[in-house]
This record gives structure tokens, C-alpha cells and sequence, in this order.
């Protein structure tokens, strides 16, 4: 399990960054009052503590929540609509941002895991939801998209993120019908990895989040890119680099250690070398 007393690196703003021991980093976006509605100001520290999650060595795992009763409702709807004939100008640093932090969770060695409660809507929600590598849901959760509702498109790379979990029928579907879907929906289209409880949605989230921390972190961090980069690819054409990749993997100390402990049925001890 993880310690207790993490040791918090980023402690007020509205993104908290803490790292456990075991290397599982907990980024919080810390907006409930707003059901962490991303405004710029959000979007920038939630860049700044991705990329300093990107730079610290220590990170085996990333898990991502969301404080109050929303994991994130999505674009800041009261800030947009304040900007009146500014909107265009204050949406494209908006976006710009929101596409730094999808890209840069897509780009992270660890393995991502979110963990969502409530509502995950529009291109905040849905895009950090497409962006992880896993999705625990709480069985109450639900998730939107919402673009189109509000004469907009959606962003974060979602036209494309969402299209691969769930197929182009069913993504045209969400994205322009803008369907209110369930935790155990979500979970048979292929949007959400694991629905569990409510009441255990934390403690499941960072159980999993331990497990990958567990692992071999050069192999997860290739396997990672080899998935994310083979968007797009043929099969033949995505495998020289699978191929180049497993050669060099083989040469590390983990290699060796993974085979002595499946022969010696016993769990392995991963260093990353």
C-alpha cells in the first residue's frame, strides 16, 4: 500500500501534486467549488505539475482525481460566457493549454490512471478520461460530452481519442447527440476500463495505480508509446519499431529478473534498469 504521508509537491492552487513512496504521483484537480471547470488558470498549473511529473524519476505511476462531487465538469461555462466578444481570443490559449495537457499525459512514461466520480463532460473531462491509460469509475459517475450543446467542437484530441475506444458510429453518436452516459455504459463501449463502487472508487484507483507502479517501467513506458504511437499505423508498419523495442528491453537487468521470477513463481522486483 502507500504511505500515508505522501510527500506533497505541489501544496494549494487549483492542481495538487503529492508523490508516495512507492512511486504512485496523485495529481488533484482542486476546483470542486466549480466541479473543477477548467479556466486558464487551472489549465496552466494542471500543465506545470504534468510536466513536472514528466521530470521527476520517481514517478512509476500517475494517478489523476478529482476533489468535490465532479471529477471535472468540463470548459469553465461561466468564465467563457463573460468573456462576451472575447471569447475567441481567451478559448484559443484555453485550448491551446488543454491540448498540452492531453498531449503531455499521452507522452508520459508512466502509465496514467483516473480516477472519476460524478460528472467527466465536455473537452476537460472527456479529453483527460481519453487521455489516460486506464479509467476506474465510480458506478454513480457519468460522462458527457457537450461540445456541440454549447456550438463548439470538441477538443483535447477527443475526435480522435474517443473514436478509437468506442468506434466511429458510436463516437459521432456521443459527440453530436451529446447522450448523458453511465458508469456501466461507458464500460461496455470501451470508454472506462473498471466501474466499481462509489464508496471504494479511491481506494480501487490507487490499488491499480500500485500495480503498474509495481511493474517493469521501461516496459510499461514502451508498451505505452508503441500503443499511443500505433493509432493510425497498419500492422506491419508498427512492427520494426515493436521489434526494436523488445530487442533493447531484453538487454535489461528487469528482463532477466521477470523470467527468474515466473521460473522461481515468485512476484519480481523491478528496479527499472
Amino acid at each position: 500500500m502507500a504511505d500515508n504521508n505522501p510527500t506533497v509537491l505541489v501544496a494549494e492552487g487549483p492542481a495538487l501534486l503529492a508523490l508516495h513512496a512507492d512511486g504512485v504521483a496523485h495529481i488533484r484537480l482542486n476546483r470542486a467549488e466549480s466541479a473543477n471547470g477548467l479556466n486558464i488558470e487551472l489549465l496552466k498549473a494542471l500543465h506545470e505539475v504534468v510536466m513536472r511529473v514528466h521530470g521527476d524519476g520517481r514517478v512509476r505511476s500517475v494517478l489523476i482525481t478529482g476533489e468535490g462531487k465532479n471529477f471535472c465538469a468540463g470548459g469553465d461555462v461561466h468564465t467563457f460566457l463573460s468573456k462576451g466578444a472575447d471569447l475567441p481570443h481567451y478559448i484559443r490559449v484555453a485550448t491551446s493549454y488543454l491540448q498540452l495537457v492531453a498531449a503531455g499525459l499521452i507522452r508520459l512514461n508512466p502509465p496514467v490512471v483516473c480516477a472519476v466520480q460524478g460528472f467527466a463532460a465536455g473537452g476537460g473531462g472527456m479529453g483527460l478520461v481519453c487521455s489516460a491509460d486506464f479509467v476506474v469509475a465510480g458506478e454513480s459517475a457519468k460522462f458527457l460530452a457537450g461540445a456541440t450543446r454549447v456550438a463548439m467542437v470538441p477538443d483535447a484530441g477527443v475526435s480522435v481519442t474517443l473514436t478509437q475506444l468506442v468506434g466511429l458510429r458510436r463516437a459521432t453518436e456521443i459527440l453530436m447527440l451529446n447522450p448523458t452516459i453511465t458508469a456501466i455504459e461507458a464500460k461496455e463501449m470501451g470508454l472506462v476500463t473498471r466501474v466499481v463502487a462509489d464508496d471504494a472508487l479511491q481506494q480501487e484507483a490507487l490499488a491499480l495505480a500500485q500495480q503498474l507502479a509495481a511493474g517493469a517501467p521501461a516496459a510499461l513506458a514502451n508498451t505505452k508509446r508503441l500503443l499511443w504511437s500505433g493509432i493510425g499505423q497498419g500492422v506491419e508498419a508498427a512492427m520494426p519499431e515493436e521489434n526494436n523495442t523488445q530487442a533493447v528491453l531484453s538487454g535489461m537487468g528487469d528482463a532477466l529478473e521477470g523470467l527468474a521470477a515466473v521460473i522461481e513463481k515468485r512476484a519480481p522486483r523491478f528496479t527499472g534498469r
